[in-house]
């Protein structure tokens, strides 16, 4: 199975990136998963149920550890063909 998340983190500051949001890319990037769309107001990341899931739970750990009071998740499954 295919997954696709679409998060945000808040609180937002729009003159520097806060340490979650930081932290939130971090986690991502370091992921295995098969695309990654990181953005100011929002990133979506895709993979295998295995790798996606790993990720959002450090995601949400490392997030609020680094000062997050807010994270917005929304989960997919997607087919192959649905990239």
């Amino acid at each position: 199975m295919r997954l696709r998340v679409e998060f945000t983190t808040e609180p937002f500051d729009l003159d520097e990136a806060p340490e979650h949001a930081l932290v939130a890319r971090e986690v991502i990037e370091a992921a295995e998963l098969d695309a990654v769309d990181v953005g100011p107001f929002g990133n979506t990341v895709e993979g295998g149920t295995d790798a996606v899931l790993t990720a959002v739970d450090a995601l949400l750990r490392r997030t609020l550890e680094a000062g997050a009071t807010r994270v917005s998740l929304q989960l997919n499954v997607i087919g192959e063909g649905d990239r």
